[in-house]
């Protein structure tokens, strides 16, 4: 349901943010948060990390969407292109942890 542009989960109002990817607005919660250290994009895990945030689903589409989009750039608002290897890194590496079958 609906109220005042929020999702309600469990009567109470979730904060939204747009995937920088793909543009589909999403629960907080379900993306991963991204900040600019220099000129390198970062995963915020703890969303702690200073300064302008962007969020992104944690998948390696959206990821390359964004990159195709030059989203990054225009989300960070600096000129030129930024490093996203340590979040590419950080996809890719979740993405094997959840394809390993215990042994």
């Amino acid at each position: 349901m609906r109220q005042h542009g929020k999702l309600e989960y469990g009567g109470q109002a979730a904060p939204q943010r747009t995937c920088v990817g793909c543009r589909v607005r999403t629960v907080k919660t379900e993306l991963l948060r991204l900040v600019r250290v220099e000129d390198h994009v970062v995963p915020d895990l703890r969303g702690r990390l200073p300064g302008r945030g962007a969020s992104l689903h944690p998948s390696v589409s959206c990821l390359e969407l964004a990159e195709r989009r030059r989203a990054f750039p225009r989300a960070f608002r600096v000129p030129g292109p930024l490093d996203v290897s340590p979040v590419r890194a950080h996809l890719e590496g979740e993405h094997e942890m959840s394809c390993r079958t215990p042994s």
